[in-house]
């Protein structure tokens, strides 16, 4: 279930920026690195930069264009996980003490413990709670989001290709939450609507 191992353009999404993080974090870091460095074997060279020139380009010069650098990138990336338009495929999902249940409404498929969705396609799913506050993360697929009794939040996931994956429950709710998993079974699109059709997982 690694989120560095994506199969989903979200997921994709969420291991770019990911990378992009790490990437600018080492480079802070090493930079930091190098200074400290120079602190002790060329402190005549570093005691002759002022105060100013210190707060100037260690306080504003360095970080401002990294920082910017990485807000940009997370708010192109993020926004791009946001589920625009409705999707073709829309899927409730419950969470309790410490299941999953999964509905598909307008279809003969009777609820299940396993999410069952088309390979390719984005699906919506309305996530609620019926007891707590629990958390739908499928770390291959997309991003995770809360499921909150009384209220329905909506993610979007995508399997590029048809097989099995897993999911978890991200928000601890009680000794019963590290066993909080579910299957998601991505179907070939043909295969989906004669499941849906039919009503047998």
């Amino acid at each position: 279930m690694s989120a560095l191992d994506p199969a989903g353009p979200r997921a994709a999404n969420l291991a770019t920026l990911w990378w992009v993080m790490l990437i600018g974090a080492t480079l802070l870091f090493a930079l930091v690195m190098v200074l400290l460095l120079l602190a002790y074997t060329r402190s005549d060279w570093i005691s002759r930069v002022t105060p100013g020139q210190w707060i100037i380009g260690g306080g504003l010069m360095l970080p401002v264009p990294i920082l910017v650098l990485l807000t940009g990138t997370a708010l192109v990336l993020g926004e791009q996980l946001l589920p625009h338009g409705e999707a073709p495929v829309r899927v409730e999902g419950e969470a309790r003490q410490w299941a999953w249940t999964f509905r598909y409404p307008g279809t003969a498929m009777p609820p299940t413990e396993t999410l069952h969705i088309p390979a390719g396609q984005p699906v919506d799913i309305v996530v609620t709670a019926r007891d707590m506050i629990h958390s739908l993360w499928v770390p291959r697929l997309g991003g995770k989001i809360d499921a909150i009794p009384g209220h329905p939040n909506v993610i979007r996931l995508e399997a590029d290709e048809a097989g099995i994956y897993w999911g978890q429950c991200a928000e601890y709710c009680g000794e019963g939450h590290d066993g909080m998993q579910f299957r998601v079974e991505a179907h070939d699109p043909a295969a989906f609507a004669a499941l849906m059709e039919g009503g047998n997982p």
